[in-house]
């Protein structure tokens, strides 16, 4: 649709030329030789711009512009002057002029400033559309935010109430009967038991995940070669008795929330340690690749690789899920939280992480932050 124009000229057949010459290169347009008059039939909406002369007795140009955005905040003005001075142009501009045009200009010039004006009154219109959504987007994210306090709250006291009675009646309960529970009976509340434990660790791990989702990030250098040796020392400390081939390799320097990416860290390897525990030579490695696949080049690509149970790659778009598993809880505990905070975290930090891997053949994760 051509666009709408108003044309301001106390010379009435200047106005009129110009009017009927626009209308000829298709646009529609309205003219006045009073801007009083232009003020008065001007409605919000109808016109896309406003093409003014400066100087005209009692308003000139820019006072016409003036009261005219403020009508129609949305219409865009240029002004026609014979005076073309830099303070006539400020002064336009101050007033919410995008542009002017010298007299007596020829009609490629006037064209060229008329359609450059509309497309930057466009551009306005829809920055300004873009800023709403983006005010729209974050009073949602802060009620969104706010619901998953609730929530959050809600998860970690009402819904581990009945699990608390739970575990706590039955321990009572063997306590109290149990030299006269038959076996059958015992084995039946052991999977009470272990079930209450199970929906207790589901409900932390829900809870961690929706911590790390919106934990504000305190960004500062952060040495994930030292970081990745104090992990790997603690979870040697936890099973004494494993004899892990562990091979620190060096790890870069990063800008990053220490607390999270250490989270990062102690996810991945207690993976890697947790998925050798059936392999007779367990091996644990992590290093850093600038040729590893799917990273971009020149990218610093880190990565923990096992030697373990490994999985199958056309599940690979469920492993970043919450609550997905690869392997059954008989074979290997958890609840299949821990990759998905891990790609959380690492999504916060502007960075990725994938896999490659095969069942019995181990697993690599690689990430950049």
């Amino acid at each position: 649709m051509s666009a709408r124009l108003l044309v301001v000229d106390d010379e009435a057949a200047q106005m009129k030329a110009l009017c009927n010459t626009l209308e000829i290169e298709g646009y529609r347009t309205t003219g006045y030789n009073s801007p009083q008059e232009a003020l008065r039939n001007l409605r919000p909406g109808e016109h896309e711009l406003l093409l003014t002369d400066l100087m005209m007795p009692d308003i000139d140009g820019i006072e016409l512009i003036r009261a005219a955005r403020a009508i129609d905040p949305e219409i865009a003005g240029v002004v026609m002057t014979g005076h073309g001075t830099i303070d006539t142009a400020v002064a336009a501009m101050q007033v919410g002029a995008l542009d002017y045009v010298l007299k007596p200009f020829k009609l490629n010039a006037i064209l060229t400033v008329i359609g450059r004006a509309l497309d930057i009154r466009r551009l306005r219109i829809e920055n300004a559309v873009l800023q709403r959504r983006e005010r729209e987007q974050a009073a949602e994210l802060a009620t969104a935010y706010s619901d998953l306090e609730s929530f959050s709250y809600s998860v970690s006291h009402d819904l581990r109430s009945p699990l608390r009675a739970i575990r706590g009646f039955t321990d009572l309960y063997l306590s109290e009967f149990g030299e006269g529970i038959p076996p059958e009976g015992r084995r039946r509340l052991d999977q009470v038991v272990a079930g209450a434990e199970r929906m207790d660790q589901l409900i932390e791990d829900l809870l961690k995940f929706c911590r790390f989702s919106r934990a504000p990030l305190t960004r500062r250098p952060v040495d994930l070669n030292a970081m990745a040796k104090r992990v790997i020392a603690d979870l040697q400390a936890r099973e004494p008795e494993r004899k892990i081939d562990v091979q620190a390799g060096e790890l870069p320097s990063v800008e990053g929330d220490a607390s999270l990416l250490e989270q990062v860290l102690t996810n991945l390897l207690s993976n890697a340690f947790k998925f050798t525990r059936k392999v007779s030579s367990p091996r644990v490695e992590t290093g850093t690749l600038t040729d590893a696949p799917q990273a971009q080049p020149g990218e610093r690509v880190c990565f923990v690789r096992d030697n373990g149970a490994g999985f199958d790659m056309k599940y690979a778009d469920n492993l970043f899920g919450v609550f997905q598993r690869m392997h059954s809880r008989e074979q290997f505990e958890g609840t299949g939280v821990g990759l998905s905070i891990v790609q959380r975290i690492l999504q916060r930090h502007g960075g990725r992480i994938w896999a490659e891997s095969a069942p019995d053949r181990g697993a690599t994760f690689y990430f950049v932050l």
